[in-house]
């Protein structure tokens, strides 16, 4: 939703809040999928490669 219109700030949360609560819920992440702390951490990149 964007609210870059919309200057007062409390007007703004209200929008926003109702167009949180209209949206669709988001799915799950899959259980295989790690995410920040979890993730697989690597020593040493070599310039030019992929970290993962």
């Amino acid at each position: 939703m964007n609210t870059k219109i919309v200057t007062d700030t409390t007007e703004r949360k209200k929008l926003k809040r109702t167009a949180r609560k209209k949206a669709a819920p988001k799915a799950k992440r899959a259980a295989g999928v790690a995410r920040g702390s979890e993730k697989k951490k690597i020593r040493h990149q070599a310039q030019g490669q992929r970290k993962r």
